[in-house]
């Protein structure tokens, strides 16, 4: 049975697994067209998956996620958490794109492009793709603030903060009494616990809930990397070749053994590892098939002991060996 969360201390409530909607429209994927996207789309809300985590900038072309991930959830809106980031460069696709992202004249004019896109006439989590070091973070606040009064945005996000940004936006939300931020995203996984330094630490301290992306280190805790090689048609075959090749395979191989130790696949073991942390919300997983979308939402059930807790602090330790952006 799929788990229920409060993300942060809001009350939104989302599946402890949520569908990363990154491959939707993207060149060369399954999820390419439309009935592949309405495939991954349809299966995930089958499976009780409720969060759908897009970006206007997701696609072969900036939008295009946005746009099929509305139509495949035609009929099924109000079964959805749309979540969908602002903030990137959009290549014009959403008019006069200029650097200050997280101006009120560009939040409001991303907002609207976003609305169309999906086909929707609210987001329930919009979120701040990236950092805007040209615009105080009160502007920001402010406009979004408007967005949820307007009741065009009923949740507001970020991702990719520092445990700084995260408090400096928290406190200036008191200040103007208006909306804040209830949720952050994150590269956050088992090879990669930066996130631990200071994002999760602020995120349990101000109530934000974290969503992890990248949860199997782009394949590589799916345990079927071998060193030096990828499988055919997965994302390290043909982007981000060196993060094979620069892997800790001896790592990876006392990973296997751990899972395999207890019945367990690698995924189940990454993803519920994440699921058990106490700032995590929801993972966010991401799919080109259906079954590897009922494969997720499937693959938290397993909660480790303090004991299996410690032995994994022993295979990935929290400096990182290896660096991942």
């Amino acid at each position: 049975m799929t788990e229920y969360r409060r993300l942060g201390n809001s009350g939104l409530t989302v599946s402890v697994v949520g569908l990363g909607c990154n491959n939707l429209g993207r060149a060369n994927t399954v999820t390419e067209s439309q009935e592949g996207t309405d495939a991954v789309v349809h299966a995930a809300l089958d499976a009780g998956i409720t969060l759908f985590d897009v970006a206007d900038t997701y696609g072969k072309e900036p939008g295009v996620s946005e746009t099929m991930l509305g139509k495949a959830l035609a009929g099924r809106r109000e079964d959805a958490i749309v979540a969908t980031k602002f903030g990137m460069d959009m290549r014009g696709a959403n008019g006069n794109d200029f650097g200050a992202r997280g101006s009120r004249r560009y939040i409001v004019q991303a907002a609207e492009a976003s609305l169309r896109r999906l086909g929707t006439d609210w987001i329930d989590l919009y979120q701040f793709h990236t950092p805007d070091p040209l615009t105080p973070i009160d502007e920001t606040l402010a406009a979004l603030d408007d967005l949820v009064t307007s009741g065009k945005v009923r949740y507001v996000g970020h991702s990719n903060r520092a445990g700084w940004q995260i408090a400096e936006a928290e406190f200036v939300a008191r200040a103007r009494g208006g909306a804040r931020f209830i949720s952050t995203q994150n590269h956050y996984n088992l090879l990669d616990r930066r996130a631990e330094l200071e994002v999760t630490p602020a995120a349990e301290a101000y109530g934000l809930g974290v969503l992890p992306y990248f949860p199997l280190a782009n394949g590589l805790l799916t345990g079927k990397y071998a060193p030096g090689k990828a499988p055919e048609g997965s994302r390290l075959s043909h982007t981000r070749t060196n993060l094979v090749n620069d892997a800790d395979w001896g790592q990876l191989e006392k990973f296997s053994k751990f899972a395999a130790e207890r019945n367990l696949s690698d995924i189940q073991v990454a993803f519920s590892w994440l699921a058990a942390q106490p700032s995590v919300s929801s993972v966010i997983a991401g799919a080109t098939r259906p079954e590897q979308v009922r494969e997720n939402a499937a693959a938290v059930a397993w909660v480790p002991s303090a004991d299996e807790r410690a032995e994994l602090d022993e295979i990935f330790p929290r400096t990182p060996k290896v660096a991942l952006f």
